[in-house]
């Protein structure tokens, strides 16, 4: 008998009660075999709870086991054993709350038997019992698979006769079984054709190429999004009915416990739920189409939707049932198309100067003639302190040129540098200017400091987001037109916006009055605010735009940016960093190929020079030191001394006083989360907690304070964590109300004290999303007083930036471990890189596509990247000319064919093509 064996016969368990398994227990019955690589065994092989398909606890070459893998791509979550297994033909779930979520299931001991139980890991495993070692509980997934005494690893025996599987044929089967359980995955690989994205150019000769190297990435990202969107259907795990003042049903929901499922959504969505009369059996009886209009606030995890007039909620006051499906429409995707079509194609879109440049062709600089203001820095009425040297630098090349690159590092007041540019050139009424971002948090964080320097704005908002615009509510078009309505129609918007339904007369004359106004109040303004995507917005559509700038521009891929500049744009200006985090591209293929590369990382590779903004005003110096050094080349100077950030009275065990900062060691183990798609810890979970209640004795704020962690996993364990485990009890509603976020959800934002998360902790040097600089430079640049770290840094340490940073922090006596009211200088081992271990990339091939929330950046593999070619053919002036300001007009052309068919012609019109080496020098600055 083998020692899994032993181990399983003298520590059984089984949901209802405890059973010891008798040794005839193990006697082989009849095999099964994996859906993914034919495996057959008669215990390494379990039944998926869900669909009740067959998978082995085998990696093979994924650094996954198969079952595993198949609950991650599924979403499913549930695990049955066959007949032979140790622990018999049952469905593995909690004893206590009978939940049968593996993800979140572990075993504990039972202290007077010879026996273990299972429990979930909240809140069942969090509860005092004086029958189980709940202290000692431990997750049932472990190092990516099944514990071998739950279900055995294959015997090298049985793994000889199973095929390989790729995670790309895996995702395309999931994929299929949606539509047809029957489909095989030989079916799927005999039948696939490797699908090829050719890479981004650094110059392209003429609109054609361009346009033909951007339409099948968006085309391939938009079929991921899609893909992505509509798999996320939840159930509910309690609802509540009632009706507002108008009449409409309003429902109040949160999603599964303990985890928010990483959901990316916003108020004014459109969503559908679903129920399903779990007694009759019938299967789904009700749908219903809606609008969210709340969404989930940083510590809250509860939604509120309303249902379109005309439809009924189930009769029934039951809350099980329910579950919700979000829906996709892709409205920026068909953007991207248009623009990088209207820039190949429309000799209006932008002014020859622009449409040269982004090219990449090399043109002659110009200036405009206009004279500069006497001052760049803001009226004293302002209250804004004056520009320093280099914010008035970027002002004034804003002004001059046509094209501007500006690079804000963390606290350097990019916002307040474009507030400068735009009332600049409000004042000197040179045309109507287009002021865009990606995000809608980005767009009304710059409106309303237009807004305070009494600029008039008119912020257009998308349909769906109207009467939702929050702080910016004065400049909404939609607003300002509500304002200039009749009573008459005043009455009918209101009954609208609540829910009630309008007779078709009353609607249409509604919609007629509004547009009508939108338009006068679109065409008298000078200032509009809106999304990149929303630049394309129908209303928006006849207007021309000479001036376009682009906050966090380096947030968005390259044809998102086209959308506001191919506006007309005679004067573009981006603004952003290309050393923090880039956009989020779901694609694998898309994001190697260099979508997930901004125009503003572009431009650079080109040669182009951003103007750096170098005062920083947030961090604590001792806080900005490291980013500046492996960052900016040192360059960053401080507007701020010790004195202006010192919390008075505080009694924070610092390591050292004079550096409000620390990394504590940490050597917790790293956990599967509840969805298998991302990762907790709960030792720095609870090491999190003392750090807040500390901070509260010290009297700061909730507001001041903020959790940052890259891993969704941790995010919600936390939240929970910090309701159920509260030190201070009487101060528990405070813990609700600390923010814990996500390193993205924190980018542009700032706190006085961040806690930072690692999460990882293992023996691969695995660290995810950690190893990306731009996600770290982020997460370190966020805290104005102080900043505490939590990691393992015997894992950390393999990584070449982490160990620069962990070598920092022990130079200053900073990296420490014990406990929080007695710390001590940690002497950890600090490893060699590890990055360039062999072995399955686990975290690129099968988590980053999924754990959205924490999506890491584009960085090409740097050693794969590296052009094939000769790269001097490709600046060969025969290719491409200089031209001068006044020769540069549009190349004469055929309008341009479809992408299926001219993807060729990049051999054919460029001798030598540069293939990733724009991305090769992009991810080089980053270093």
């Amino acid at each position: 008998m083998s020692l899994d064996q032993e181990l399983a016969l003298e520590h059984s368990v089984h949901a209802d009660h405890y059973v010891e398994i008798p040794s005839d227990s193990l006697a082989p019955a009849h095999t099964e075999s994996c859906a993914y690589c034919g495996l057959e065994s008669s215990q390494s092989v379990v039944k998926c709870g869900n669909c009740h398909k067959w998978f082995c606890n085998g990696k093979g070459k994924l650094g996954t086991s198969h079952i595993v893998i198949h609950m991650i791509q599924s979403k499913h979550n549930s695990v049955m054993l066959q007949e032979s297994s140790p622990l018999g033909a049952e469905t593995l779930e909690c004893y206590n709350c009978e939940v049968k979520n593996v993800f979140t299931l572990g075993f504990v001991a039972a202290k007077q038997d010879l026996m273990v139980v299972l429990l979930c890991r909240m809140p069942c495993a969090h509860q005092r019992d004086i029958n189980w070692a709940t202290d000692d509980w431990q997750p049932l997934v472990d190092d990516r698979a099944l514990l071998p005494w739950v279900a055995p690893f294959p015997s090298p025996e049985e793994s000889a006769n199973a095929r390989d599987v790729l995670i790309d044929e895996v995702r395309q089967v999931e994929a299929l079984w949606k539509l047809n359980k029957d489909v095989s995955l030989e079916e799927v690989v005999k039948n696939s054709e490797p699908r090829k994205l050719l890479p981004v150019l650094l110059r392209s000769q003429d609109g054609a190429i361009y346009h033909n190297s951007y339409i099948p990435l968006i085309e391939a990202e938009t079929a991921a999004e899609k893909a992505s969107t509509e798999s996320q259907v939840w159930d509910l795990s309690s609802i509540e009915w009632s009706e507002n003042s108008a009449g409409a049903h309003i429902a109040e929901f949160v999603l599964s416990p303990y985890e928010s499922k990483n959901v990316h959504i916003y108020e004014g969505e459109e969503v559908k739920l679903h129920f399903r009369d779990i007694r009759s059996h019938d299967g789904e009886t009700w749908t219903g189409q809606g609008t969210l209009i709340l969404i989930p606030r940083p510590h809250k995890d509860r939604y509120t939707f309303r249902l379109k007039g005309g439809e009924s909620p189930p009769q029934t006051s039951s809350g099980a049932g329910y579950s919700i499906e979000f829906l996709w429409l892709g409205v920026s995707h068909f953007r991207m198309m248009r623009a990088v079509r209207s820039f190949a194609t429309n000799k209006t879109s932008t002014s020859a100067f622009i449409y040269h440049t982004i090219l990449g062709h090399e043109v002659e600089p110009v200036e405009f003639s206009t004279p500069l203001p006497k001052s760049l820095s803001f009226p004293a009425l302002t209250g804004l302190r004056p520009l320093n040297a280099s914010q008035e630098a970027a002002v004034s090349a804003a002004i001059r040129k046509p094209f501007v690159l500006i690079q804000g590092p963390p606290g350097t007041g990019k916002s307040v540098t474009a507030s400068a540019i735009v009332y600049h050139l409000s004042k000197m009424r040179q045309g109507k200017i287009l002021v865009c971002a990606p995000l809608n948090v980005a767009v009304d964080h710059i409106t309303g400091k237009l807004e305070d320097l009494g600029l008039s704005v008119v912020r257009v908002y998308s349909k769906k987001l109207e009467g939702f615009e929050g702080s910016t509510e004065n400049s909404s078009l939609h607003s300002q037109a509500k304002k200039l309505l009749l009573r008459k129609m005043k009455n009918l918007l209101s009954k609208q916006e609540e829910g009630s339904t309008l007779a078709t007369k009353d609607a249409a004359e509604l919609k007629w009055k509004i547009a009508e106004i939108e338009r006068k109040l679109i065409k008298q303004a000078q200032i509009v605010c809106c999304t990149c995507a929303g630049a394309m917005d129908v209303r928006l559509q006849k207007e021309v735009f000479r001036c376009v700038l682009i906050d966090e521009s380096t947030q968005a891929c390259e044809p998102e940016i086209m959308i506001p500049i191919t506006k007309g744009a005679k004067q573009v200006i981006l603004i952003g960093d290309h050393q923090q985090l880039g956009p989020v591209i779901l694609d694998k293929g898309a994001r190697k190929a260099g979508l997930s590369q901004s125009l503003f990382e572009r431009m650079i590779a080109l040669g182009q020079i951003p103007y750096r903004l170098e005062v920083q005003y947030r961090m604590h110096p001792a806080l900005s030191e490291f980013p500046s050094n492996m960052f900016y080349e040192g360059a960053l100077q401080n507007g701020v001394i010790s004195f202006d950030r010192e919390w008075p009275g505080s009694t924070f065990p610092w390591p050292v006083p004079s550096f409000p900062m620390m990394f504590w060691a940490n050597y917790g183990k790293e956990e599967v989360s509840s969805l298998g798609l991302s990762y907790l810890n709960r030792v720095e979970a609870m090491n999190v907690e003392k750090i807040i209640s500390r901070l509260f004795r010290d009297g700061v704020e909730p507001s001041q304070i903020g959790v940052i962690t890259p891993y969704e996993g941790q995010r919600a364990y936390l939240t929970n964590f910090l309701q159920l485990n509260s030190l201070m009890s009487d101060k528990r509603s405070l813990y609700e109300e600390v923010e814990i976020s996500s390193v993205d959800a924190f980018q542009g934002r700032e706190k006085d004290f961040i806690i930072l998360s690692c999460v990882r902790a293992n023996d691969d040097g695995n660290i995810g999303f950690l190893r990306d600089t731009r996600r770290l430079n982020v997460a370190i640049t966020r805290a104005r007083y102080g900043l505490m770290i939590l990691g393992n840094p015997r894992s950390l340490s393999r990584n070449k930036l982490w160990r620069s940073l962990l070598i920092h922090y022990r130079e200053r006596g900073c990296l420490v471990e014990g406990p929080l009211e007695n710390l001590q200088l940690s002497v950890v081992p600090l490893k060699e890189d590890s990055e360039h271990m062999s072995g399955p990339n686990f975290d690129n091939d099968l988590y980053i596509p999924d754990d959205v929330q924490s999506m890491v950046s584009y960085v090409p593999e740097f050693e794969h990247s590296m052009p094939q070619e000769p790269m001097a053919e490709t600046y060969d002036d025969r290719l491409w000319p200089k031209l001068t300001s006044n020769q540069a007009s549009r190349l004469d052309g055929d309008a341009v064919a479809t992408h299926n068919v001219n993807h060729d012609r990049l051999g054919e019109d460029l001798h030598q093509p540069l293939k990733e080496f724009a991305n090769v020098f992009s991810s080089a600055l980053n270093i």
